[in-house]
């Protein structure tokens, strides 16, 4: 490794000429489930990209760990693979993948067996840079978190300098995130527990933030005096492929909304932060989690729809139901849901948050719509529909307001809608970085603003858990929708006993 630091590689040496390398971070990573497709598809190429950038210096070292026998020049041939196929710029760039690959090393072991032979081996490999940051990124099944974390500090591997990552889910429920929790909590502080949810690493997510408070204008109004309704959405047109086994443990309440949607929830209703710091604004976001109206058996019965997919068509061609997928004859695993849900504060008081993830959907999106209240009275002839701001976090990443606007090719003052449209992408001119990318970087600075606390995790945990009681008892039953459709009808009676309407049929 030592020769590898000394060379100027042509990635570095074209990467130097415009970024001061003197900010490069040295570190060691290691990824324990490194074969697992999450490393592949994510992690390597998000490591990738911030190395070609210069953020990662030539010294650092990412150590995957998984129980595959395996040399570290196979595991090297694998990650090169998962590079051109994942990685933005890798197809381009072959003498910089092989110079990040220099920093890619690994050792076959169990982590979550403190007796595990080679544990000697990665004891070895940190004893020659001790003092420096070192991660522990946990790409493993929940239920093996404590006993990885043991084992790490049976063997003595936890200095001032070390953190740990936790993929989510922590847990199945309440018991078991606590479980998790206090586990992990034996051995790390706080402060070194990064517990990962990807949505927050996403720029469009982080944009809610400076939209709402760089922005005056907007946060006058974001409030139950304007706002009539609050939409969230997160569709994909995928089914669940390879994650079966596990997505039917899980469904899309445990995979979707306990993590991604609750938070995307917490950062549209959260009062402003007395500033941007980790404790600051998750005390902020704590606040709205525990705000949550709870849910008991009648409004489970009535705000909540839960669906699986049944054979459709998408962009024309067929598809199977989600038994099919999944090579089984029956199951109760929703992957689709809908809940209205209420924010119990002075600020959302008689606005509904409509919760709303599935797959196999018409369409891959995932936004935020913020439907604004209608004029108190009419003065034109034909009413103009409402106002809506729409926060597009993925995939075409952006933001729009739709406007009422006189029509200049009608007679009179009749009204057409004109929508405000920014793409981030054209309006930056850049690549929007994968999620990931900010996020493995955040740990080893220490910064600890885009990661979830133990108590935001436990707090929609017990949101949650009643839903899932109350599914259990069937005390609303599975319904089934076509794949390619927007889900069960019964999702648009939510709404419509409201008043109101998903966007997409508005």
């Amino acid at each position: 490794m030592a020769e590898n630091a000394g060379q100027d590689t042509t990635a570095h040496a074209a990467i130097s000429r415009v970024t001061d390398e003197s900010h490069s971070l040295s570190f060691d990573y290691v990824i324990i489930g490194v074969t697992g497709d999450l490393t592949m598809r994510k992690l390597l190429p998000a490591f990738y990209e911030r190395f070609r950038l210069g953020e990662i210096a030539l010294d650092t070292r990412i150590i995957g760990v998984a129980r595959s026998a395996l040399s570290t020049e196979t595991y090297r041939e694998r990650a090169r693979e998962a590079l051109v196929e994942f990685a933005f710029s890798a197809s381009q760039d072959r003498d910089g993948v092989t110079a990040f690959l220099d920093l890619v090393h690994y050792v076959s072991l169990d982590a979550s067996d403190r007796a595990a032979s080679g544990w000697s081996l990665l004891e070895a490999l940190l004893a020659t840079h001790a003092d420096r940051v070192r991660v522990f990124y946990v790409a493993t099944a929940p239920k093996l978190y404590v006993l990885t974390a043991d084992a790490i500090a049976a063997h003595g591997l936890i200095t001032e300098a070390t953190r740990i990552v936790l993929e989510k889910p922590i847990g199945t429920d309440l018991a078991s995130a606590k479980a998790i929790n206090d586990g992990v909590g034996r051995h790390f502080r706080e402060e070194q527990i990064f517990r990962i949810d990807h949505y927050l690493g996403k720029q469009t997510v982080q944009n809610i933030l400076a939209l709402r408070f760089a922005n005056p204008i907007l946060e006058r109004v974001w409030n139950a005096d304007s706002i009539a309704q609050v939409q969230i959405t997160a569709a994909e047109t995928v089914g669940v492929g390879k994650r079966g086994p596990y997505y039917d443990t899980a469904g899309a309440l445990r995979d979707m909304v306990q993590n991604h949607l609750l938070q995307i929830l917490s950062l549209v209703a959260m009062e402003p932060p007395t500033a941007l710091s980790a404790t600051d604004l998750r005390d902020e976001k704590l606040k709205i989690l525990r705000a949550l109206k709870p849910m008991d058996p009648d409004t489970i019965a009535r705000d909540t729809v839960r669906a699986q997919y049944v054979a459709g068509e998408i962009g024309g061609k067929p598809v199977d139901g989600y038994l099919d997928d999944l090579g089984v004859a029956a199951s109760n695993t929703e992957t689709f849901l809908a809940i209205r849900a209420e924010v119990r504060t002075t600020r959302w008081a008689g606005v509904p948050f409509y919760l709303r993830t599935g797959k196999r959907m018409a369409r891959k999106e995932s936004e935020v719509v913020i439907e604004f209240r209608p004029q108190p009275w009419a003065i034109f002839s034909e009413p103009p529909k409402p106002d809506r701001l729409v926060i597009r976090i993925q995939p075409d990443e952006g933001v729009s307001l739709s406007l009422a606007s006189k029509d200049p090719r009608a007679a009179g003052f009749g009204l057409h809608e004109a929508v405000l449209d920014v793409s981030y992408a054209k309006a930056f001119g850049t690549r929007y970085p994968d999620s990931y990318e900010d996020l493995l970087m955040a740990v080893v600075r220490g910064d600890q603003v885009l990661f979830i606390r133990r108590d935001e995790v436990q707090a929609s945990w017990r949101w949650i858990e009643p839903i899932l009681d109350g599914w259990a008892d069937n005390i609303r039953p599975m319904e089934t929708y076509p794949a390619g459709s927007c889900g069960p009808s019964s999702s648009d009676d939510l709404l419509r006993d409201d008043g109101f309407s998903w966007k997409e049929k508005i």
